[in-house]
């Protein structure tokens, strides 16, 4: 049964990070009024006491749960057991209140992380479960689809309406740009740029360069989970991405080129490359969503580009020298 979501109460946690802040303008742009944003240092939502006060203070309709802990391959081969903890932690106290307060719908936002490591290309959402995932992203990736288990299981014992999506890496201005954390788009242009800027001769890359990966850029992700809370009710897996395959090694390539970087790229094979491809099958969200990315990968690279040049670099350097 689709929802009108403007006569909706409305959830988003993550909402003042970077996908959040789409979805939540998004909702708006469709006349959503009711829209609570929980704050990390208000509501801990890996602790059940501040879930359980969350449900009751806000009295939402519909959830949203967007908010993760997670990073780059660096970042998540340095936390495997808190991000494991903090994914399972969230899903599990949110998912069981919804039950206990009378949830109209549960968005929960997964990962393409819980793809197994050798999943056949195109990824479809049959294959979630046979093979265990790429290591350095196995805890966070498993934490996350064992949230579709749950939503799965309360949709069928307590009648739950869920929804469950596999957006593949996102991109887009207002991303994470922070080198100890990020991800590869927002860690390539802030390295080209910073290597312009300071006349450098070359930049250091991880891994070979050999592995694949699809993008896919924030506005578009917004659109998919939205379009998923507005009419599912049955937490199918749905993935949420382009179709669209590129090597890391054809990547840095094409941001160097768009960011002006000239100079030599060092390849540290030590590094680990991460799962070995990614490209989604995303026939499944063209059929129950109505949804398709609208924004091509160059033209979502450029915006990326100017957003760091314009917004994000001189606010962190702003940052840095307060």
């Amino acid at each position: 049964m689709s929802i009108e979501l403007d006569r909706q109460r409305i959830v988003v946690t993550g909402g003042a990070g970077f996908l959040g802040r789409v979805v939540c303008e998004r909702l708006r742009a469709r006349g959503c009024r009711e829209i609570l944003v929980p704050r990390r240092c208000d509501f801990d939502l890996t602790r059940e006491d501040a879930v359980d006060r969350l449900y009751r203070e806000m009295r939402p309709d519909i959830v949203l749960h967007l908010a993760a802990e997670v990073g780059g391959i660096g970042a998540n081969r340095e936390n495997p057991g808190r991000y494991f903890y903090a994914n399972m932690a969230m899903a599990m106290h949110l998912i069981e209140h919804a039950r206990r307060h009378g949830l109209r719908r549960f968005v929960q936002v997964g990962t393409i992380c819980a793809y197994p490591k050798f999943t056949p290309v195109p990824f479809r959402e049959d294959e979630l479960w046979n093979g265990y995932p790429e290591e350095t992203n196995a805890p966070y990736g498993i934490a996350k689809k064992a949230a579709l288990v749950m939503l799965d299981a309360y949709h069928r014992q307590y009648g739950l309406a869920g929804a469950y999506l596999l957006p593949v890496n996102l991109y887009g201005p207002g991303d994470n740009f922070d080198l100890r954390s990020s991800h590869v788009i927002p860690a390539l242009v802030r390295k080209c740029v910073d290597a312009l800027e300071a006349g450098a001769d070359h930049i250091d890359c991880w891994g070979t360069g050999a592995a694949s990966r699809e993008f896919l850029y924030v506005d578009d992700a917004a659109e998919g989970i939205i379009r998923a809370a507005e009419v599912m009710e049955e937490p199918i897996p749905i993935n949420l991405g382009t179709g669209m395959e590129i090597s890391i090694r054809d990547l840095v390539t094409l941001i160097a080129e768009l960011t002006g970087f000239r100079g030599q790229v060092r390849w540290d094979a030590t590094q680990p490359d991460g799962q070995p491809r990614r490209c989604l099958d995303t026939a499944r969200a063209r059929d129950l969503l109505g949804w398709s990315a609208q924004i091509g990968f160059e033209d979502g690279l450029r915006r990326t580009i100017d957003w760091w040049r314009t917004v994000g670099r001189p606010q962190a350097m702003t940052s840095a020298s307060s």
